[in-house]
């Protein structure tokens, strides 16, 4: 999730038309295009498999500061404590940011091509490796913590996660699951106009299913299997219905910038930034802020920043700020991360390719996406769809991406494209296997019924 700094203040919101213009200004020529992927990791003692505190001589603080010493990172502070990571003045711009239980979280640079990913994520677990060694720390990244229960999970030490885990329950049944016990991989894409945006809004919304099945790895919950391929996914659905889901009004007519600040207007609000401090909004409306009738800040109007941290606190399938935030897949090794923006740019950012997976789903009903999503997180790749399953539309999912990136044209030294990204992912599709599978089959055979075994399987 986003981390705050105080800086100087932002202008403030004089209509809707400024929110209207704050999405628009994320569009970019096609040469501009860039590709910034997101991914969390479980903090873990290598000793114990015991989930890792914020305080103490082995705690995720002395991980944070084991960065800094090694690796030249420098600090960002809520209060006395660091609760997240940015790179010096003039290089790239990455971040390091705790989740609500620990999570560890690279969001990285905008990068032109997935070859400058795959770099930026070796170097990245080279690091996490380097300052978690001498503390005795291991990471690992599947969907949902397979061992530990929430009452084990650690608190991080920041205000907005205080706000969230006191709100959770009022909306959802599994809102603090999603908080403390899962991990993801995100892509963020840009776009080049409304309509653009809405094409590639409409096509990733519809297909983020079929990247919840590929991607799928959190099968365990506290040491026993739960019955889900992606237990992250299941728990989406049960966390908040203001600000989840599959957004059905993008597919229809007049989809466009305005109707995206109308959902989020509609969406309630968890907090206000003031001076280093976050105030308990809960519940409360954005359109009320707008007209200074806030309760607790009445006669105070809204900044830009105060809306740009709103946006934050959606959370679709498909999130679009100034650009757009692919969330359907669990939290994976080293090559699922790089496989995950492959996938998407191969989709998206190639005209044909665009227009080919347009037609996979263009004919798809709002009952048939949504019963995809919710069916997707049991059955995984063996999900029915119409006459076919889901691994049927994968493997041709993958091939329009594999089109779509061959088009790009970008090698590595090696001479090779990027479609190489995409093989951990093709060899998923035509085996019918995703990791989940793999882990489930592991368990009832080699591991004996032990889940322990995960954690080196799962290890980054």
């Amino acid at each position: 999730m986003s981390t705050r700094e105080d800086t100087e203040p932002s202008s403030l919101i004089s209509s809707r038309d400024d929110l209207v213009g704050w999405i628009a200004s994320g569009e970019k020529p096609a040469s501009e295009w860039r590709v910034g992927t997101e991914h969390e990791k479980f903090v873990f003692r290598q000793d114990t498999f015991e989930p890792v505190p914020h305080e103490g001589e082995r705690g995720i603080s002395e991980l944070m500061r084991g960065f800094m010493q090694c690796c030249g990172w420098e600090p960002i502070y809520e209060g006395d404590n660091i609760i997240a990571l940015k790179r010096a003045l003039g290089e790239p711009g990455a971040n390091v940011s705790l989740e609500p239980g620990g999570q560890f979280e690279l969001s990285g640079a905008p990068l032109k091509t997935i070859h400058e990913t795959a770099a930026e994520t070796e170097q990245h677990l080279i690091q996490c490796h380097k300052a978690g060694g001498p503390l005795g720390l291991s990471f690992m990244a599947m969907g949902f913590a397979p061992t530990w229960s929430r009452g084990e999970m650690s608190t991080m030490p920041k205000q907005r996660y205080k706000i969230m885990t006191q709100y959770m329950p009022k909306v959802g049944t599994l809102g603090l699951d999603m908080m403390y016990r899962t991990t993801t991989i995100q892509a963020n894409l840009d776009f080049g106009s409304e309509a653009d945006m809405t094409e590639k809004l409409r096509i990733s919304l519809a297909l983020q299913p079929i990247a919840t099945a590929l991607f799928a790895s959190s099968p365990f919950t506290e040491g026993k299997p739960n019955g889900f391929k992606s237990m992250r996914s299941e728990v989406w659905r049960h966390t908040d219905a203001d600000r989840t889901g599959m957004l059905p009004f993008a597919f229809e007519d007049g989809m466009g910038y305005e109707r995206l600040v109308d959902y989020a207007l509609a969406v309630p609000m968890y907090f206000v930034y003031r001076q280093g401090r976050y105030i308990d909004a809960s519940g409360a409306c954005f359109r009320d802020f707008l007209q200074g009738k806030l309760p607790g800040l009445e006669g105070e109007l809204p900044t830009m920043d105060d809306w740009s941290d709103h946006m934050t606190t959606l959370f679709p399938e498909v999130r679009v700020k100034r650009f757009l935030e692919m969330r359907g897949a669990d939290g994976g090794r080293a090559e699922m991360i790089d496989a995950l923006p492959a996938l998407w740019i191969g989709l998206l950012y190639d005209a044909a390719a665009r227009a080919a997976a347009w037609d996979i789903v263009k004919d798809w009903t709002a009952e048939e996406r949504q019963r995809l999503r919710d069916e997707v997180p049991r059955l995984g790749l063996q999900t029915p769809f119409r006459s076919r399953t889901v691994q049927d539309i994968a493997k041709q999912v993958l091939a329009i991406a594999s089109d779509g990136l061959k088009a790009r044209g970008h090698t590595n030294p090696a001479g090779e494209d990027e479609r190489v990204y995409l093989g951990p992912l093709e060899e998923i599709a035509d085996s019918g296997q995703s990791n989940a599978d793999i882990y489930l089959e592991k368990f009832h055979g080699a591991w004996k019924g032990r889940v322990e075994p995960i954690f080196a399987e799962a290890a980054l």
